[in-house]
């Protein structure tokens, strides 16, 4: 039933963003899943690749992650707490929401099938988002099962402290806390989504529903908040790299003269949080 739910969710938004369709009827099909395929894989080598041509703007970016990072880390234990405590007052709804949109299994056939959607209809800016989807997604997964490998650190619900790592995983799950795989993929797909709209209406909905999945590793005691607020990062960061190689490969932009938006650490006494200007 959430598939369900998660597929007709997305074609939606997609949908809804098109006042008309981008349909190419010359073209075969067979032709475009090729070409469509190849740039799912030259997006996440594109992505990977991007930290060897970082200049002064990106390093800064770089640099205001690892400070949001490190300040979530001095809070691990308290917002671990706080969070695990809360949890039997979460509606059960939203916490199987959570963990079904995050899940690798879901997120694969609503991408998939948002893509296939666009296929099959021609349609280039589906497909296009559907490539979007399905690359970051893939980009970031990897991404994260190898850091979660190499850092080896403790899970809250193992019972160990947030300093404690076994790095080179041991081959036990309670080591594998950083990063958070369902928020790097509920936040990839949101974020991918997100972008193709002008209204900030829309877009903080997408965001809201996108940040249930990474609020509930928190609530589980499956993730830190740091591992959490490094996971969006990551999801921010290879969608990014993932769409401008994408606009040089297909005709269809999204929302050309839209607004950027700037994303900022917000701390202050008793708060912490990221924020999203439109």
């Amino acid at each position: 039933m959430q598939r369900v739910f998660l597929f007709f969710f997305l074609v939606f938004v997609c949908f809804a963003q098109s006042q008309d369709l981008n349909t190419d009827f010359t073209e075969t099909r067979w032709n475009m899943f090729k070409y469509d395929i190849g740039n799912i894989f030259l997006g996440m080598g594109h992505a990977y690749s991007r930290p060897l041509h970082w200049q002064g703007e990106q390093w800064a970016d770089f640099g205001v992650t690892m400070v949001g990072t490190g300040v979530a880390y001095l809070v691990d234990d308290p917002t671990s707490e706080y969070f695990k405590e809360v949890r039997d007052d979460i509606p059960k709804v939203f916490r199987d929401f959570g963990f079904e949109y995050g899940s690798p299994s879901n997120n694969y056939f609503v991408t998939g099938a948002v893509y296939l959607t666009g296929l099959a209809i021609k349609d280039e800016k589906l497909r296009r988002t559907g490539v979007l989807l399905i690359s970051s997604a893939s980009a970031g997964g990897l991404l994260q099962h190898l850091l979660k490998s190499v850092v080896g650190r403790a899970r809250p619900l193992s019972g160990k402290t947030k300093d404690t790592f076994n790095p080179f995983w041991s081959g036990s799950k309670d080591f594998h806390s950083f990063p958070s795989g369902h928020a790097i993929l509920a936040m990839t797909n949101a974020h991918a989504i997100a972008k193709q709209f002008k209204s900030p209406w829309i877009k903080g909905g997408i965001y809201t529903l996108g940040a249930i999945p990474a609020v509930s590793r928190l609530w589980e005691g499956k993730h830190w908040l740091s591992d959490v607020v490094f996971s969006v990062a990551i999801s921010i960061f290879v969608v990014e790299s993932i769409d401008r190689y994408l606009d040089t490969k297909y005709e269809k932009k999204y929302n050309d003269n839209s607004k950027k938006i700037s994303w900022d650490l917000n701390l202050g006494p008793g708060r912490l949080g990221i924020v999203a200007r439109f």
